[in-house]
Formats: structure tokens, sequence, C-alpha cells
């Protein structure tokens, strides 16, 4: 009589024969399918990583701009302007005379277009010692050019023929020629304002 055991093993062998006599190859077929199961899934990790890529690299490629809103062609482009005040040896101080000539570029200032700076006239307040400061500052690129006081404003006068490229204010004495590029602006209780709504109208005459 067959124990158990020996029954099951039996029933084994008897499987594997009948496999075997029907061609059917259980390892092979094993194999085969694992192979598949393995193909699809790198091919859908694949997929997953291209489409990941693309997106970042579109991402990238746009600057992280996720507006998507085209820039308007209405605004308007504005140059920026270099206003540069030369005074003389007093500066800008309170009380000093070109003080409230400063307080107007400072005003004109506010629009972010106008730039102010100022430097003053040290030593020998005269028109020879004033020039050279005031070629400074046409080298230094400076658009807009304002001179307070007698000697600088005579000394801007003279550079205005010589630099018809830059604008030049003058404060105070002023009998040359007339120019185009010049513009006098009087001493008096209106000084700031004036001095504010000429600088700004330059700039935005270019």
């Amino acid at each position: 009589m067959k124990t158990r055991r020996t029954w099951r093993l039996a029933e084994r062998e008897a499987a594997k024969k009948e496999a075997a006599e029907s061609g059917l190859d259980v390892r092979g077929v094993l194999a085969a399918t694992a192979g598949a199961l393995r193909g699809r899934a790198g091919w859908a990790l694949g997929s997953v990583l291209v489409i990941a890529l693309g997106l970042l690299g579109v991402r990238l490629f746009a600057g992280g701009d996720d507006s998507g809103t085209p820039p308007d062609t209405r605004a308007r482009s504005y140059k920026d302007y270099d206003a540069c005040l030369l005074t003389d040896d007093k500066g800008i101080v309170t009380g000093a005379p070109a003080a409230p000539v400063w307080e107007g570029m400072q005003a004109a200032s506010l629009d972010k277009r106008i730039r102010v700076t100022f430097v003053p006239v040290t030593g020998e307040q005269s028109v020879a010692n004033a020039r050279p400061f005031l070629n400074g500052l046409v080298q230094r690129d400076c658009e807009i050019v304002v001179a307070s006081g007698a000697p600088q404003a005579k000394a801007a006068e003279a550079a205005a023929a010589k630099h018809p490229e830059v604008r030049f204010v003058t404060v105070g004495a002023g009998d040359g020629p007339a120019r185009d590029n010049l513009t006098r602006v009087a001493p008096g209780a209106s000084l700031k304002d004036d001095v504010t709504a000429t600088v700004k109208r330059l700039a935005a005459d270019g």
C-alpha cells in the first residue's frame, strides 16, 4: 500500500510526463511571461520619464513665466536721464544759493527716468576754475547740466556752443546769445518749481 507521500511524488512525476509529451515547456512560458511584464513596465516607465523631461524643458525655455500674457505693445519705452548740478563752494546746504535749485531737481527725480547729482566748485570762484568742473560733468555723460551761480552759469553758456548734444540750464547771470540747448531760469520765490518744471520738460523732450 502506497503512503501519502509516495502518492504525491507519483502524481508530480505523472504531471511532468504529461507536460513533456504535450510539448509544453512550463519554465519557458513562465520566463517569457516575466520578460513581457518587464518589457511593458520598462516601456511605461520610460514614457513617463520622457514626458516629465519634456515638460521640464518647456518650463525652462519659457523662463518660468506662467502668466502667458504678451507684453503690452502700447507701453512706452523711456530713456534714463542724468541731470547734474554745478554749484559754488557752498554746495547745497540750507541757505546756500543752490539749495532751492537742488530741491527742484530732487522733485524732478521723482520721475523715475531722471537721476540727479551735484558737484561743487572748490577753490577760486571764477569762470576759469569752474570750467574744468563743468567739463567733468559733460564727460560723465550728463544729458542735462544745471549751473547755479554767476561763474558756473557763464562757464555753462560758453560750453553750450561746443556741446549741442547737452542741455544746459543756468540760474543767475546769463547774458550770452540764446541757444536751442540753453535754458535760463531766473532766481526768485518760484525757483524750485521752475527748476523742477524745466528739468522734467527737457527730459520729456528727449
